[in-house]
C-alpha cells in the first residue's frame, strides 16, 4: 500500500537516497497505528459483550467483569506478539527464522518457566470455576480484601487499610469467598443482672422488627435469639440475621446504634468497669458509683 509513495520521495533528490528508510519507518508507524485501533476495538467488543446489560441477566456482573478484563489481557499479548513480528518482517528481517528460534528458546526457557506456566493455569481454573471475581472479598494466605484484578499471572488483592497485595495465582491453594452467599451478622447485648430480662427482650424483639422494615441489607431476621451468656456483670443477650454479602458489618453497626437509642429512651443500664474510692469512710469527690 505504501508503495505509491515511493515514485513520489523518489522524485524529491533529497529525499529520493532515503526513499527505503522512510517507506519502512511509514509502515511501522502504520502497523503501531493499526494495533492500536485493534486494541480499542477489541476492548469494545469485549466490554459489550461480558458487560452488557442482556449479558448481566444471564452471568453475575462480577464475573462478566472478570472475565471481560482477562480477555482484554488475553489481547494485548496477542496484538503485542504480531505487532512485533509484523515490525521484524517490515524491517527486512526473515520472520519464519524467527518464530523458529523464538520456539526453540521458548522450549529452554520452558524448563525454568514453571511458575509461570503453572500461574497461567491456575489463572484459568480460577476464572472458570468461579472461585472469586473482581470486587468480592476474599481471604488468601491469611490476607483478606477485595480483588481488583484477575489476570493471567497474578491476582491483585486490595485490603481495608489500602494495601495492594499481588499473589501469583500458581501460589493460591486455598481461598475463602465471603461472596459466596448470604453472611450473618450477629449482635450481643449486654445489660445489667438487675434488668427486667424478659422486658429487655421485649425491646431487642422492636429493635429488630424496626430494622427488618427499613435497612434493606437483611435478608431474613434480625431475630433476638435470647439470652446467651452470663458474665461477672452482664446478661448477654444476641441478635442474629442474615445479610448481603459484605454488608454483615454495616448492619451491625446500625442494629447497635439503635438499640443504644431505645435503652437510653428506657433507662435500661448497659454495664461497664465503675470504681468507688473510700477515704477515711467517705467516699471522694468525683467518684463513679
Amino acid at each position: 500500500m505504501l508503495e505509491v509513495v515511493r515514485p513520489m520521495l523518489e522524485r524529491v533528490p533529497i529525499l529520493a537516497p532515503y526513499a527505503g528508510v522512510i517507506l519502512v519507518f511509514l509502515r511501522v508507524i502504520l502497523l503501531i497505528m493499526l494495533a492500536k485501533i485493534g486494541l480499542k476495538i477489541g476492548a469494545i467488543v469485549i466490554t459489550n459483550v461480558f458487560e452488557a446489560e442482556n449479558t448481566r441477566r444471564r452471568m453475575e456482573a462480577r464475573q462478566a467483569k472478570t472475565i471481560g478484563a482477562l480477555l482484554k489481557s488475553v489481547l494485548r499479548y496477542v496484538v503485542y506478539f504480531l505487532l512485533a513480528i509484523s515490525v521484524v518482517d517490515a524491517l527486512g528481517a526473515p520472520t519464519s527464522s524467527i518464530i523458529a528460534s523464538a520456539g526453540i528458546v521458548g522450549l529452554a526457557v520452558g524448563f525454568g518457566a514453571q511458575n509461570l506456566v503453572r500461574d497461567v493455569l491456575t489463572g484459568f481454573f480460577i476464572l472458570f470455576e468461579d472461585q472469586f471475581s473482581v470486587g468480592d472479598y476474599v481471604e488468601i494466605f491469611g490476607l483478606a480484601g477485595v480483588v481488583e484484578e484477575v489476570g493471567l499471572r497474578v491476582t491483585k488483592l486490595r485490603d481495608f487499610s489500602g494495601v495492594l497485595h499481588i499473589i501469583p495465582n500458581g501460589a493460591i491453594d486455598k481461598v475463602s469467598n465471603h461472596n459466596r452467599g448470604h453472611l450473618r451478622a450477629l449482635v450481643d447485648v449486654r445489660v445489667a443482672y438487675e434488668e427486667d430480662h424478659e422486658r429487655v427482650k421485649i425491646l431487642l424483639e422492636e429493635v429488630a422488627a424496626g430494622a427488618a422494615a427499613d435497612i434493606k441489607e437483611i435478608v431474613e431476621g434480625p431475630t433476638v435469639l435470647g439470652i446467651a451468656d452470663f458474665t461477672d456483670s452482664a446478661l448477654v443477650f444476641r441478635l442474629w440475621a442474615r445479610t448481603l454479602p459484605q454488608e454483615q458489618w454495616a448492619v451491625e453497626r446500625e442494629l447497635r446504634r439503635r438499640i443504644k437509642l431505645v435503652f437510653d429512651r428506657e433507662g435500661i443500664e448497659i454495664p461497664y468497669p465503675r470504681r468507688i474510692v473510700v477515704e477515711n469512710g467517705e467516699r471522694k469527690a468525683g467518684s463513679k458509683e
